[in-house]
């Protein structure tokens, strides 16, 4: 998985800044109880992205999504598969 740290050099190569806040708030469930990596069910989506464009705008949903990308592709998601629109999708898709 990118750290957070790799998470923002990212967007900063491809959208000019590192939308900290974003990646910050994508993961903050990572690593705690109960959830551990799990955590990516609750944000890891389309509806995650769509918050994100609520709070942020356009551009930090394109970093937010490019998160959700980098992040599925390590659990072996390709991008020719469908991309999950909400938590249920995730976890029937069997993404973590």
């Amino acid at each position: 998985m990118p750290s957070f740290e790799q998470h923002c050099e990212e967007s900063v190569q491809l959208f000019g800044q590192p939308f900290e806040e974003v990646h910050r708030w994508l993961d903050e469930f990572a690593g705690r109880p109960p959830h551990g990596m799990k955590h990516r069910k609750f944000r890891h989506h389309l509806s995650g992205i769509m918050e994100v464009r609520k709070r942020w705008g356009e551009e930090a949903a394109a970093a937010a999504r490019q998160h959700v990308i980098s992040d599925l592709k390590m659990e072996g998601w390709t991008e020719d598969q469908p991309f999950p629109r909400d938590e249920r999708e995730y976890v029937a898709m069997s993404l973590f």
